[in-house]
């Protein structure tokens, strides 16, 4: 794991270990913005991979759904799901898990912000 990787992940634990404390964390992204992101959903072909609530077409099925993804309480079965982690991995998802299938993206940090906003919007199954 990298650098940018460990950095992000050691965040997430301490926000993961907060959200023990609290009984849940704020997954804001300020100043993100969520249409935004199921518009770069749409265009960098992520329903390739995954059925994505809100994209008719394709409906892949090798990443899994992202239905509910924005309610479950890790990413990928293990990251903590908060909003640095989750812009992080649809970034360069390998920095974080070397061993998923899930390649790095063209993202800006802002349209991995964007994205990861609009994840966040699908809270329930």
């Amino acid at each position: 794991m990298g650098k940018i990787g460990a950095a992000v992940l050691a965040v997430g634990l301490l926000g993961l270990a907060a959200c023990a404390e609290k009984g849940g964390a704020s997954r804001d992204l300020a100043g993100a913005d969520a249409a935004e992101g199921l518009r770069l959903v749409r265009a960098h072909g992520c329903g390739a991979c995954h059925a994505i609530p809100g994209v008719a077409w394709p409906r892949g099925r090798t990443g899994g759904s992202l239905a509910g993804v924005g309610a479950r309480p890790m990413i990928a079965g293990r990251l903590p799901n908060q909003p640095a982690v989750m812009a992080a991995f649809v970034r360069d998802a390998p920095s974080l898990l070397p061993d998923t299938g899930m390649p790095p993206m063209r993202l800006s940090e802002a349209e991995a912000r964007d994205i990861a906003a609009y994840l966040y919007t699908l809270d329930d199954d």
